[in-house]
């Protein structure tokens, strides 16, 4: 029995290892649930009128043994910065994402626990705590309302237990339990809540991949239809007609070509949430030359409108074949909105450009196509958003963001309505370039 005790021990212990990679570790952080400029500015206005209305009930309806006016004002004014331009308009951001927190912290448990112990634990406080712990895993990240929650705690309590002259009764000891089993549920409900969103994205995804694949097999087909119509015509026919059948079966060959390269795309996006981490050194310019080279254009007319522009090169680590892809999905969004737009493509309209920015490498994709609305800006990196009505599937942008992210750098974009868009994957160089890449 010891060997069978053994190995369900270590069986135990590697999925619960297993477990707190995926779920805990490399699952993407959600700063912002649901993250939209309408939730940012509700957030912000409750988080103003909330306190200081709440402030009212409390000091003229049912007052309570300590109410800050200073305090409540503070707490309330937080809740401007979440209607600044510089928070609403990507809330995708780092910036928008770490504000958009710090305003959480501080007026939720950070203030509510302070204001707990103040009130030396009263039911009023006690059930507004309660309350404080739902709506807070509600709005954020079930790892970082765990943290947050812990700190504010930690903070409440070391401004207020040694302030006998306002706490005169102590905290009963049974509020722990009720906060305890308050702050259990809250938990259970955002790790169980994120870790749903997360498989039905992954099956999604997942279904989405068997289905592009399976797509390889009639595709093949076409293929060789085409090769034995090349081979039928090379006798016994007359030239024009010998030329058309031969324009045709080339056509029907790029076509494929295209449709495989549709599939790989498909197939990454699939692969959304589960991302390799085997990563090698990359020169950037290189790179983006192999992908305007391989690209399956629909046309000359296409090919010839990108142009691409190496300022500085520079090296950086990440995935070959999945950045590959983002710039491929890049490129296939420009010369989409360049088709969209009322004129006709010239030489220049959709330029990549490679270079170092504030010591970050920089890689830009921009194009002067129909450009994308402000309301849209907010939503592009969402998973299954897309502004293609009816046509994309809304995960080619969520799939570069998390692979740009995964390599440590960010991803965004600048755009304007019907002037066109510039998409800017910024990235840490790598010093240890290749040997067999020159120094530049």
């Amino acid at each position: 029995m010891v060997p069978l005790d053994r190995l369900r021990f270590y069986s135990v212990k590697a999925r619960l290892w297993r477990w707190l990679l995926d779920e805990v570790v490399h699952a993407p952080l959600e700063p912002i649930l649901h993250p939209s400029r309408a939730r940012l500015w509700w957030a912000g206005l409750s988080t103003i009128l909330g306190h200081l209305a709440f402030y009212g009930i409390w000091h003229s309806v049912w007052p309570q043994p300590f109410e800050s006016l200073w305090a409540r004002v503070l707490a309330a004014g937080l809740g401007l910065l979440l209607f600044l331009p510089a928070v609403t308009k990507d809330t995708s951001t780092r910036h928008s994402a770490l504000v958009f927190s710090a305003v959480c912290w501080a007026s939720l448990p950070a203030f509510f626990f302070w204001m707990y112990g103040m009130n030396n634990g009263n039911a009023v406080w006690l059930s507004s705590v309660t309350a404080m712990l739902l709506i807070y895993y509600h709005l954020t990240d079930w790892r970082i309302a765990t943290l947050g929650s812990a700190l504010g705690a930690l903070l409440g309590w070391m401004t207020t237990h040694n302030q006998s002259q306002v706490l005169p009764s102590g905290v009963p000891d049974e509020n722990v339990l009720v906060i305890g089993f308050a702050w259990v549920i809250a938990f259970l409900l955002g790790a169980s809540s994120a870790n749903l969103r997360r498989v039905r994205l992954i099956n999604t995804l997942s279904a989405m991949g068997v289905m592009a694949h399976e797509l390889r097999t009639p595709l093949s087909t076409v293929n060789i239809m085409g090769d034995v119509l090349r081979s039928l015509v090379r006798h016994d026919v007359p030239e024009a007609k010998r030329k058309q059948v031969e324009e045709l079966s080339t056509r029907l060959q790029n076509l494929v070509r295209s449709m495989n390269r549709q599939i790989d795309t498909q197939i990454s996006n699939a692969q959304l949430l589960r991302l390799t981490h085997e990563q090698s050194p990359i020169m950037a310019a290189e790179l983006v030359q192999e992908v305007v080279s391989d690209y399956p254009y629909r046309s000359n007319r296409e090919r010839d409108c990108v142009q691409v522009h190496i300022r500085q090169d520079f090296c950086f680590v990440a995935p070959r074949q999945l950045f590959a892809q983002v710039l491929t999905n890049l490129v296939k969004n420009a010369l989409h909105a360049l088709a969209s737009s009322s004129s006709t493509p010239m030489a220049g309209d959709l330029r990549l450009e490679v270079g170092v920015h504030r010591g970050k490498g920089r890689i830009a994709v921009s194009d002067n196509g129909v450009g994308i609305s402000y309301e849209q800006q907010d939503r592009i990196f969402e998973p299954f958003f897309s502004t293609q009505s009816g046509a994309g599937s809304g995960l080619g942008l969520t799939f570069c963001k998390n692979v740009v992210e995964a390599a440590q750098g960010t991803i965004s974009v600048h755009a304007e309505p019907n002037v066109g868009a510039v998409f800017m994957i910024d990235l840490p160089l790598n010093l240890d370039i290749p040997p067999d890449h020159p120094r530049t």
